[in-house]
């Protein structure tokens, strides 16, 4: 048996973010009375909090493409450490056996 899964529009997860606060922060009563899983409405909640829910008074599109672009560099960085290493273990190695 599979499980469907579903998706939520922007507007439905924002304005189910904001009634976490009509119900004094309670996610889980929140969710409940939601009919969706505690942990999905953290999710969300959470994301909001970060400024990346779409719908939120938070959410800054030029945040989430800072973000991205952080994400992006920091693999490059690491890229480029590893080749650096590989190299110096190469010339290490060609420096003694020359």
């Amino acid at each position: 048996m599979t499980k469907k899964i579903r998706t939520y529009s922007n507007e439905f997860k924002a304005e189910a973010v904001k009634k976490i606060t009509d119900n004094n922060g309670n996610i889980s009563a929140t969710a409940k009375q939601l009919g969706i899983a505690m942990q999905t409405l953290s999710n969300w909640n959470n994301k909001a909090n970060q400024g990346k829910l779409v719908g939120t008074e938070q959410y800054d599109p030029q945040l989430i493409a800072v973000l991205e672009d952080n994400k992006r560099l920091k693999r490059q960085l690491k890229v480029a450490e590893e080749e650096r290493e590989i190299l110096k273990k190469a010339t290490a190695y060609f420096a003694k056996h020359s």
